[in-house]
């Protein structure tokens, strides 16, 4: 028989294991969440369809972390369509396996299956987002995701009274989304525009039965309230501003920012932005709206303009009509890149930023929007041709068998092939009125660049004019990188880098390409794995501006890490 001693530090110590079991259940709890892909109904533009949803909710619920997080979501696919959620912005040190780019990183997850990522956070810090990264499904299936400063740690500006406040903007089509991508596949030319851009899934009140149901913001007087800004829209940059106030940004692409304050902003697919809004206006309600940057006179784009409300407490009459902010018009390029071009790194003391200024991986890619020769000129693209897009001449062939990652990891033949080049295989005036014949035709292929561990990389991307020039926003997985230059026309190697900024040039993940110019990115290739660098207009990764990145192994804690368990079959 124990003695009362011996009895009192036996419940001590299972006293003391139940207080631990409970702690880390509370503490894996928190960074764990069940999402269900799955159809729902929803109304708008006077019409009802059936759309892809994460738990009914569109758009889909933000995600929480800390700076250095790990989450776990166990993603379980209830709808029709295969899929696939990538974590835009976020690094996954080591970790493409949960990166999600449908056959890059991942075979999809088919109906009735389900996956459990892991997202690994490291040094991001702000708003990014997820989204679906398969075939149009990202249309309706993406949202926040805030990750806030390590616990403990302060904001590098004073913390807003409110720091939760999600603006997410869209587009919708009355038609289903993935009929109107079929479509547009089918028959090689242009896919629909869109009915309506929107506001946290709203069109607001310049379209027609939106009014009732637009976004609405109550505010308090002299308040200062964190814009997370998301530009989840399919193919349209842009113009966003609230009426009579000014956003302060202080961070973009999950990276802090020099405060810069504009009465307008711009905003590519696939960024991100955190902006300060001071409520220091009078009682009353105003617009906020957004709309399309459309530089191509031949493109069509919706020119629609989306709006929701931005309403005080308080005991005032409200104005009859809320006051309607400035916004560019539709083709304001120097308005566009001002605004992109006043954006600067924080780079101080506790932001610190390291610039590669060893260039040892130089990349000239020419990004262009190309044709296809269609048998008997029966396709709806130009002449009767069928619409591509390429990066230095290849237009990318996704594989549908093997996913990418797999195949390298494994070693298996037939997948992919190396060898994409450093540089444009013909030389030309990119941006002049002549071009040749064999750069309007691309080769079809699914080329790949090696490239090896600790590299200091740079990539220039030149627009050009073939077929149809406009502005292209570039994203990479895995890594974000500096902006450290950008211009009009043809890149000069021998003058264009006397003018690059590497002292504070802004940190992201995706970055605008302007319409006949070129912007410069630079990175150290120190995340090994499979990534994927593609255009963010989704009609562009459709026909094929992508290609992937291989980063190659380290030294033993530099490596790639094992597959988890119940990745999906393909």
């Amino acid at each position: 028989m124990w003695s009362g001693k011996r009895d009192t530090a036996g419940i001590v110590q299972i006293l003391s294991l139940l207080l631990l079991y409970f702690f880390l259940f509370d503490c894996t709890a928190s960074n764990q969440y069940h999402w269900v892909v799955k159809e729902a109904t929803y109304t708008r533009l006077c019409s009802s369809k059936k759309i892809l949803t994460v738990n009914g909710k569109f758009p889909g619920p933000v995600l929480r972390a800390h700076k250095g997080d790990t989450v776990y979501v166990n993603v379980h696919n209830e709808g029709s369509h295969n899929i696939t959620i990538h974590w835009h912005g976020v690094r996954q040190p080591r970790n493409p396996w949960s990166d999600g780019p449908e056959y890059i990183t991942q075979c999809p997850i088919q109906p009735g299956d389900n996956f459990t990522q892991k997202i690994i956070f490291s040094d991001e810090e702000g708003t990014i987002w997820w989204h679906a990264h398969s075939d149009w499904s990202r249309a309706t299936v993406h949202g926040a995701i805030i990750v806030y400063p390590k616990r403990g740690a302060s904001y590098p500006f004073p913390k807003p009274d409110h720091e939760e406040v999600p603006i997410i903007l869209g587009q919708w089509w009355k038609s289903d989304v993935m009929a109107v991508s079929e479509e547009f596949v089918r028959n090689g030319g242009e896919p629909n525009v869109s009915d309506a851009h929107t506001i946290n899934g709203q069109p607001g009140d310049l379209y027609p039965c939106s009014g009732p149901d637009r976004f609405k913001l109550v505010v308090d007087q002299n308040k200062t309230y964190l814009l997370r800004l998301v530009n989840a829209a399919m193919n349209s940059i842009l113009f966003f501003s609230v009426a009579q106030h000014n956003l302060t940004v202080v961070g973009v692409d999950g990276s802090y920012t020099k405060p810069v304050a504009r009465d307008y902003v711009t905003i590519s697919p696939g960024q991100t932005m955190d902006a300060l809004l001071l409520t220091n206006q009078q009682v009353g309600q105003y617009y906020m709206a957004a709309r399309a940057y459309s530089s191509s006179p031949v493109i069509a784009f919706d020119n629609t303009t989306t709006t929701a409300i931005l309403q005080y407490n308080g005991n005032s009459t409200p104005f009859s009509t809320p006051v309607f902010p400035y916004l560019p018009y539709y083709n304001d390029t120097n308005s566009a890149f001002n605004f992109f071009d006043s954006l600067r790194s924080l780079a101080n003391k506790d932001h610190p930023i390291d610039v590669p200024l060893n260039i040892t991986r130089r990349i000239l890619t020419t990004i262009s929007v190309n044709t296809l020769p269609c048998p008997n000129n029966s396709c709806a693209g130009p002449n009767g041709t069928r619409l591509s897009a390429s990066m230095n001449n290849i237009s990318f062939v996704t594989p549908t068998t093997v996913d990418i990652l797999e195949a390298y990891y494994y070693h298996i033949h037939g997948v992919y092939k190396r060898g994409f080049p450093n540089s444009p295989p013909l030389v030309f005036n990119f941006t002049g009125e002549t071009l040749p014949f064999l750069v309007q035709i691309p080769k079809r292929a699914t080329k790949v660049k090696v490239i090896k561990y600790g590299a200091n990389v740079e990539i220039v991307f030149q627009g050009t004019i073939v077929t149809a020039p406009i502005d292209h926003p570039m994203h990479l997985h895995g890594y974000s990188f500096f902006i450290v230059g950008r211009g009009p026309g043809n890149f000069d190697e021998s003058q264009d880098p006397l003018n690059y900024n590497l002292v504070d040039p802004p940190m992201r993940n995706t970055a605008t390409v302007p319409i006949s110019g070129w912007t410069v990115i630079r990175f150290r290739a120190d995340n090994p794995g499979v990534w994927f660098m593609h255009c963010h207009l989704e009609r562009h990764l459709t026909w094929g501006m992508n290609t992937v990145l291989i980063v190659k192994n380290g030294k033993q804690e530099e490596k790639l890490l094992p597959p988890p368990p119940g990745m999906p079959p393909c």
